[in-house]
């Protein structure tokens, strides 16, 4: 088994440039290839409830504490819409289907009741898994969801817990990692990431990957930050393409046996070098789009797996 890296080498990894950085990217390729084979998963996911966040992470375009225009707010779409949703990401090769929705978490008996049935008949009738993120729920709802037929629960760290208050102050970064010990004790697989692009410094980057790692979570979405105006991260410059692709190497390297996905902000911080992030050490992708952004078509991401010489799981196993 590759020894995954310490956060004093995942630094120094991240400030690698030149030969250094290309030889950063071929380990990091062969460590996918060794623990995650020459496949590709893809997921993708509904933003089933959106806007009116009463949370003010500055970085969100949902928060109702951010100007952002055009946001659509909406209350939980019902079970027959979701699964409708669950059914286009199924044509699109997704082997997940993520049923998000905003706000610190649902909580009330109607809407538990409604994503029960959303999930059951996911489960029942479609082939794609289903997932959900709705945020710090409790571990009653977990459970419930988990008999209705929920496989994995997705619970972001966002930030590293140091660079945290930057981001957003009316949740305890903590509540995160207690959603997703609670998961996990009801026998939940996890997937737990963050956002790249906020401010954070190099070694806050590898903090956070080190939390993630800490937590022993199965899969690990990187995102990147896609500034949103109105929202109030102010950076001056977005990350570019290959400090983005460094990112997804040291997690790789930290992570060498982890599910290692690539989500939001990609096109606009990779572009021409999105096939990329699976030389250097991603295995999935989420395609078909965003909670509140556009992705870009999904044969064009099929044909760039295909070119860049990667296979695209089918729909089987967990």
């Amino acid at each position: 088994m590759t020894q995954p890296i310490t956060p004093e080498e995942a630094v120094a990894l991240l400030n690698a440039d030149g030969t250094s950085m290309y030889q950063l990217f071929h380990h990091a390729n062969e460590t996918r290839l060794k623990h995650r084979g020459n496949t590709v998963n893809l997921c993708g996911i509904v933003n089933a409830k959106s806007g009116m966040c009463t949370e003010d992470c500055k970085f969100c375009a949902q928060s109702a504490h951010n100007d952002v225009k055009n946001v659509s707010c909406y209350q939980l779409m019902n079970a027959e819409t979701i699964v409708e949703k669950a059914k286009v990401s199924e044509q699109n090769h997704a082997v997940r289907f993520g049923i998000v929705t905003s706000g610190l978490a649902v909580d009330t008996e109607e809407e538990i009741q409604s994503l029960e049935k959303s999930v059951s008949s996911i489960q029942n009738q479609l082939a794609v898994k289903p997932c959900a993120s709705l945020g710090n729920v409790s571990r009653d709802t977990l459970i419930r969801l988990k008999a209705a037929g929920l496989t994995r629960y997705h619970c972001n760290l966002e930030t590293a817990r140091s660079y945290y208050p930057e981001s957003g102050t009316t949740r305890p970064w903590e509540d995160a990692v207690h959603t997703i010990e609670a998961a996990k004790s009801v026998g939940l697989a996890v997937c737990c990431g963050g956002l790249f692009g906020l401010g954070e410094s190099v070694e806050q980057r590898v903090e956070l990957l080190s939390q993630i790692r800490d937590l022993d979570v199965d899969s690990v979405p990187l995102n990147f930050f896609y500034p949103v105006e109105g929202t109030r991260v102010n950076i001056d410059t977005p990350l570019s393409a290959l400090e983005c692709l460094k990112i997804v190497a040291v997690a790789r390297l930290m992570l060498p046996t982890k599910e290692i996905r690539v989500c939001g902000g990609r096109e606009f911080n990779l572009g021409d070098l999105q096939s990329w992030t699976l030389i250097c050490g991603a295995d999935g992708l989420m395609v078909g789009g965003y909670l509140t952004t556009r992705g870009r078509a999904v044969e064009n991401d099929l044909k760039m797996i295909s070119d860049a010489g990667f296979d695209v799981q089918w729909h089987h196993g967990d």
